[in-house]
């Protein structure tokens, strides 16, 4: 696989998350539309991982132009940018997959399995349902049910106290931030370790045991 992203940082977070995938390499990075197609001359790959903004044009650009000059890789696109009309034009481009930002590793991990599911489908089809099956492969599934007493404006209410403090937060600073009793903040916290979007490390202060502190993870 090939990272594309300007930002150095994202591209080295990129590379790492994708190592982290089981049957995935980044065997290279680029910085921008130029890096990448001088990279291509001379690594063939089989996916690009490619931010749709870069200094020296659209990534869409970048992709018509791989394929004009025969290059047949498929591409996840990952993007800000909301734009319908972006999403229809990337399909005709080779986008099997759309990656919001921001992103946790496990969405990323999500679209590289199901796209491994795709590309592993092989043989004759023995009718309409089994290439409905193939298709479905590269689609995110429905969000999964919360857990019993938990539910989606409280978690809402959580995510967005834990993303405006990067440094992180206790399950006390999260309660009252968020309007919510201790307890009832911290199930909502743990609920975000589980699913991997956020992680958790003891803060050791002056006196007394160590507190557990929260931070949202994002790439």
């Amino acid at each position: 696989m090939l990272v594309v992203e300007d930002d150095p940082v994202v591209a080295d977070a990129h590379v790492m998350y994708v190592n982290r995938v089981h049957g995935f390499q980044a065997v290279a990075k680029a910085h921008s539309g130029a890096q990448a197609r001088r990279v291509l001359e001379r690594t063939p790959v089989d996916l690009l991982l490619l931010d749709l903004y870069l200094p020296d044009g659209h990534g869409l650009q970048l992709a018509r132009s791989l394929r004009a000059a025969g290059h047949h890789a498929d591409v996840i696109a990952v993007t800000s940018a909301r734009d319908l009309a972006v999403v229809r034009e990337g399909v005709s481009l080779g986008v099997v997959q759309y990656v919001l930002k921001p992103f946790t590793f496990s969405t990323l991990r999500d679209r590289l399995v199901r796209y491994a599911e795709f590309r592993t489908a092989a043989g004759e089809a023995s009718g309409q349902d089994e290439v409905d099956r193939a298709l479905a492969s590269l689609r995110a599934p429905r969000p999964a049910s919360l857990p019993k007493g938990l539910s989606a404006p409280t978690l809402d209410r959580v995510i967005t106290t834990l993303r405006a403090a990067p440094e992180g937060l206790s399950a006390a600073s999260a309660a009252e931030s968020a309007g919510l009793s201790r307890i009832t903040a911290r199930r909502y916290l743990e609920h975000l370790v589980e699913s991997g979007r956020a992680v958790r490390a003891p803060q050791y202060g002056q006196v007394g045991r160590p507190e557990l502190h929260y931070r949202w993870v994002t790439i």
